[in-house]
């Protein structure tokens, strides 16, 4: 019966986990790996948006969150060009479409550093969800 469940689980990976890589990514919106990673105590997390979302001539409104693996929002990482927090910003066009948010790896609202272990960050561009995840290593 082990067996079973072990061929049924590993087969349900094989089979979902390329199609949620594949989601990730698309023409419009690029979420890359953070570096240092692992990291400790802080990282930056590169994005690209193509020249497309401008098209219609409102630019597109992004958010970044980082949670913990019990899915608690953790953090909001600020934009590194401009330095404001990523929650409902509308990015304008910087020639590149080249972004990045910088985490300096303490919880919200506190002054606490995150502790270590699996993140998980998530980028959101025009109610599209995209989520990638890092590792503090201390």
């Amino acid at each position: 019966m082990r067996r079973i469940a072990w061929a049924v689980l590993l087969l349900g990976l094989l089979i979902v986990a390329p199609a949620v890589a594949h989601a990730q990514q698309d023409a419009a919106v690029q979420l890359r790996r953070n570096y240092p990673n692992p990291f400790n105590p802080e990282t930056t997390i590169p994005f690209a948006l193509s020249p497309g979302l401008w098209d219609d001539g409102v630019a597109p409104v992004v958010t970044m969150r980082i949670y913990d693996i019990l899915a608690r929002l953790v953090a909001v990482p600020i934009l590194q060009q401009s330095g404001e927090d990523l929650e409902n910003v509308s990015l304008t066009w910087n020639g590149t479409g080249e972004y990045s948010a910088y985490w300096d790896g303490r919880i919200r609202n506190t002054n606490r550093e995150a502790a270590s272990g699996v993140y998980i960050y998530q980028l959101i561009v025009d109610g599209k969800v995209y989520t990638m995840k890092m590792t503090i290593v201390k």
